[in-house]
């Protein structure tokens, strides 16, 4: 499902809510903050893709390692990502999936 996603699938859902089940079956909301086109390189075979990467938002606690975790959204059903904390912005624990 992931090589369908390109950065429209996730433009139109910033702000919506994307829920990820952790190992003990909990669940733990993200909101999508962005959704952003990469920057092309010069000289890059042509993508099947154009790259780019999503930054969600989370609550500061408990701090989610980079690894794949099963997503749920009510527009895209239930997929699996691979995820970053990259750092809290105010409030909120941020993390990016990349998309090349």
């Amino acid at each position: 499902m992931l090589e369908d996603f390109a950065l429209e699938t996730f433009v139109g859902l910033v702000g919506e809510v994307f829920r990820v089940t952790l190992d003990d079956g909990s669940m733990l909301e993200l909101r999508l903050a962005s959704a952003v086109a990469s920057p092309s390189r010069p000289n890059a075979e042509p993508p099947g893709r154009a790259p780019f990467s999503t930054v969600f938002h989370g609550p500061p606690e408990p701090i989610l390692p980079q690894r794949i975790y099963p997503f749920q959204n009510d527009a895209l059903g239930e997929f699996e990502m691979f995820i970053v904390p990259i750092g809290p912005e105010g409030p909120a624990m941020q993390y990016e999936a990349v998309f090349a």
